[in-house]
C-alpha cells in the first residue's frame, strides 16, 4: 500500500528562491519559440537538461567543425585516464601538416606540446592540430576515430557517427542538434577546465595570431563557448552557451544560411531562454524533507530525504506553485539502512508531474526484539484497518 504524503515546498527551496521580486502565484504568460533562418536547432538548461526550444533537433546533420568539440572531449578524457599527457611533445606528420580548411599552421616534422594543439584545435579550429592530436593519442587518425564512436555509444549519441576528427565533408559524417547539445552538456559537467579554452579570444602560434571563430564573445559577456562550424553541405552552424542568473544555457544551431545569421539565431534563443525562465534547485541531497513514522523500530521515526540535488528549470513565476508530494512504497518497517530508498518524491505543477526523484532513509533504524516487532505489527494491522475504514 503506497502512502501520499504533502509537504511545502519552502521546506526545502532557499530563502533566496522566494525573497525575489519576480515570484508570485500568477500563471506564467510565456510566448512561443522565436522564429530562426536556421533550419535544426534546440535550446537547454545544461543543469536540468530541459528542452526550452526545438526543431529538427533529431535530424542527421553534418556537423562541420563543431565536430571537434568531440575530438577535445575525447583527448582531455584519454589524459584524464593517464595514456597521453598535456606536455607531450607531438611529433607533426605530413598527414597531418597537408590537412586543408582551417589551420593552426603547424609544420611537418617539428614537435608541438599537446595542450598548444589542443588550444590551437579548440581557439583556431586548425583541422592540422585535430590530426595531430589524433595521431599521438591513438597512433592514427583511423584509431581515434574508433574512440569517438565508443564515447558516442558512452553519451547516448543516438543519431551521430564520425568518419573524421575535424568535420570534413562526409556523407556518412552526422549528428544531431539533441545530440550536440548533449555532448556539450556533458563536457561542461565533466571537463570545466577544458571547457575555459572555447572563450579564449585568441591564440598566437608561429608569430600567427588568430581569432576565434565563435564572434558571440565579443558581442556578449555573459556567453562563454563553445564552437562553429561550416562547409558547403553543412550550412553555417554553432554551438553556443552562457550563464545568466545563475542558469546556464545551451544553443545549438544547424544549417543556417550565413555567418550573421547562426550568430542572429543563436542570440535569439539565449536572449529567449534566458528572459523566460531560471534554474534552481529545489530539492537538496542529504537534506530533511519530513519524518515518517517507523513500525517494529528501536526509534519512533526516520528522517526522509531526497536522493540526490535536483534542479527545475521553470518560469520564475511557476516555482511557488511546484507541489511536492512522497510517494512512500508502503508502510516504513525496520530494520532500515541509512540510504535506503522508501519512495519517490514528485513535483507537481498544474496537476502533472515534471520531476520526481528517490526518497531516502537519512539514519540507520535497527529493528526491535521479537516481541517487540509483534506487538508493534498488531498495531500496525489495526492502524491499516482504520485507515481503511
Amino acid at each position: 500500500m503506497k502512502k501520499i504524503i504533502k509537504f511545502p515546498l519552502f521546506v526545502v527551496l532557499t530563502s533566496l528562491l522566494f525573497s525575489s521580486n519576480w515570484l508570485s502565484a500568477e500563471e506564467s504568460f510565456i510566448p512561443k519559440p522565436p522564429s530562426l533562418n536556421a533550419l535544426n536547432y534546440i535550446l537547454i538548461d545544461s543543469v536540468s537538461g530541459r528542452i526550452l526550444a526545438e526543431k529538427g533537433a533529431d535530424e542527421r546533420i553534418e556537423p562541420a567543425s563543431i565536430t571537434k568539440i568531440m575530438t577535445g572531449y575525447v583527448a582531455i578524457d584519454q589524459i584524464e585516464k593517464g595514456f597521453v599527457n598535456l606536455d607531450d611533445e607531438v611529433l607533426i606528420s605530413e598527414n597531418c601538416w597537408r590537412k586543408g580548411g582551417s589551420k593552426m599552421f603547424i609544420r611537418e616534422g617539428t614537435r608541438v606540446k599537446l595542450s598548444d594543439l589542443i588550444k590551437g584545435m579548440v581557439i583556431q579550429s586548425g583541422n592540422d592540430a585535430s590530426c595531430a592530436i589524433a595521431e599521438h593519442v591513438a597512433v592514427s587518425e583511423e584509431g581515434f576515430v574508433e574512440l569517438m564512436q565508443l564515447y558516442v555509444t558512452e553519451l547516448g549519441m543516438e543519431n551521430t557517427q564520425f568518419k573524421n576528427v575535424s568535420g570534413w565533408p562526409d556523407p556518412e559524417h552526422y549528428s544531431s542538434a539533441r545530440d550536440l547539445a548533449l555532448l556539450t552538456k556533458r563536457l561542461i559537467d565533466k571537463f570545466p577546465d577544458h571547457y575555459a579554452l572555447y572563450k579564449e579570444k585568441y591564440f598566437t602560434f608561429n608569430d600567427i595570431k588568430q581569432r576565434n571563430r565563435n564572434s558571440l564573445l565579443w558581442q556578449d559577456e555573459s556567453i562563454d563557448g563553445v564552437k562553429t562550424g561550416h562547409t558547403e553541405s553543412a550550412g553555417y552552424c554553432l554551438v553556443s552557451s552562457g550563464v545568466r542568473n545563475d542558469t546556464r544555457l545551451i544553443a545549438v544551431t544547424l544549417r543556417s544560411s550565413s555567418e550573421k545569421s547562426r550568430l542572429t539565431d543563436n542570440r535569439r534563443l539565449l536572449d529567449y531562454g534566458f528572459r523566460y525562465y531560471r534554474t534552481k534547485r529545489v530539492l537538496e541531497a542529504d537534506t530533511a524533507l519530513v519524518s515518517e513514522q517507523v513500525w517494529g523500530g528501536e526509534e519512533e521515526t526516520v528522517t526522509l530525504s531526497s536522493a540526490k540535488d535536483l534542479y527545475l528549470t521553470l518560469s520564475p513565476r511557476d516555482f511557488p506553485r511546484v507541489e511536492p508530494k512522497i510517494k512512500l512504497n508502503d508502510y516504513l518497517q525496520a530494520p532500515i539502512e541509512k540510504g535506503q530508498s522508501v519512495g519517490k518524491v514528485d513535483l507537481i505543477l498544474d496537476g502533472d508531474s515534471i520531476a520526481s526523484v528517490d526518497v531516502i532513509a537519512m539514519k540507520e533504524i535497527q529493528a526491535l526484539g521479537f516481541f517487540g516487532r509483534a506487538w508493534s505489527n498488531i498495531k500496525l494491522l489495526t492502524y491499516q484497518f482504520l485507515m481503511e475504514e
